[in-house]
């Protein structure tokens, strides 16, 4: 119940001090580079040591870059249909293919199922933070360039520069010959100041003005997000064959609403920040309802 509230605070608190013109109008900047620059990388270093990595795992590793492939795709589709600029379609690839894992999903599985499935859930977020910060940053740079079309060089620089994926590397590869125990309550109080800080972000930059001109890519947003992503999900583990409790939590994160994260690359890359920022604040909210009824979906099937 207490991460709820502290989403409603957060955002609302962004929003006043916004409002009432308490705070410096690019603070959300200085925020942003905190979150990228310390507080994300510091997430790696939190969780990757910890897991425990086997065969079956690879299946949410899998999904996770089957929702982001599948993000690309429809809404290729979809932008051709309606005319969208390559930005447009770049940040609806953003907000689309890519789950709120952890902040969202850690508290809705530790309600659902318990906490002893958050094991296999950070897998889930590890992969999609991973996935995020290769091929979502290969999207923002794509959209927010002025022609739409970047070389590989490029792309490679950013991809190379970017903090956060340096810090998964550095997570995955230093773990393996160093133990982080030690530093372990440094990483927890950096990690702490992502969920927070982020929705404060989404706070300072959300204004629901002119949110009735952005009802359809919102709607096909959280069309894909919250209904397209896991149904393929399922029917991907029904196909093959898995089962049990990765194949459960591994469903239930694919019905995650968007990523906050999003709202921080959008703005770093100049894309549609607006509809980002609105597409986050209504995916969760819609998101509450629709990860019930996965619940219930996923407990029929597994």
């Amino acid at each position: 119940m207490i991460n709820f509230v502290l989403i409603a605070v957060c955002i609302l608190a962004g929003m006043i001090l916004k409002k009432t013109k308490s705070i410096h109008p690019d603070a959300h900047k200085g925020i942003n580079t905190w979150i990228i620059y310390l507080a994300l990388p510091a997430v790696s270093f939190k969780y990757l040591p910890k897991v425990n990595w086997s065969a079956e795992m690879l299946f949410p590793i899998i999904s996770t870059f089957i929702i982001a492939f599948g993000s690309w795709l429809f809404f290729l589709i979809y932008s051709k249909r309606r005319g969208y600029s390559g930005r447009s379609r770049s940040t609806l690839e953003l907000i689309s293919g890519y789950c709120n894992t952890s902040f969202i999903g850690f508290p809705l599985i530790s309600a659902f199922y318990g906490e002893s499935y958050l094991s296999i859930a950070i897998i889930c977020d590890q992969t999609m933070f991973f996935a995020l910060s290769t091929l979502g940053i290969i999207a923002a740079v794509k959209g927010g360039s002025k022609t739409g079309k970047v070389s590989a060089l490029f792309i490679v620089k950013r991809l190379l520069t970017f903090p956060p994926l340096i810090g998964c590397v550095a997570a995955l590869f230093l773990s393996q010959f160093v133990d982080f125990t030690v530093a372990e309550p440094f990483f927890d109080k950096l990690a702490a100041t992502v969920s927070p800080l982020a929705l404060f972000s989404v706070g300072l930059q959300l204004k629901f003005n002119g949110w009735k001109k952005l009802i359809p890519q919102m709607s096909a947003s959280m069309l894909y997000k919250l209904i397209l992503a896991p149904a393929i999900i399922l029917a991907l583990a029904l196909l093959v064959g898995i089962k049990g409790d990765i194949a459960k939590i591994t469903v239930f994160e694919a019905a995650m609403p968007t990523v906050l994260t999003a709202s921080i690359i959008a703005e770093q890359f100049r894309l549609n920040t607006k509809l980002t920022n609105l597409t986050i604040g209504f995916s969760i909210l819609v998101g509450f309802f629709t990860t019930t009824i996965w619940y219930h979906i996923i407990e029929f099937f597994f």
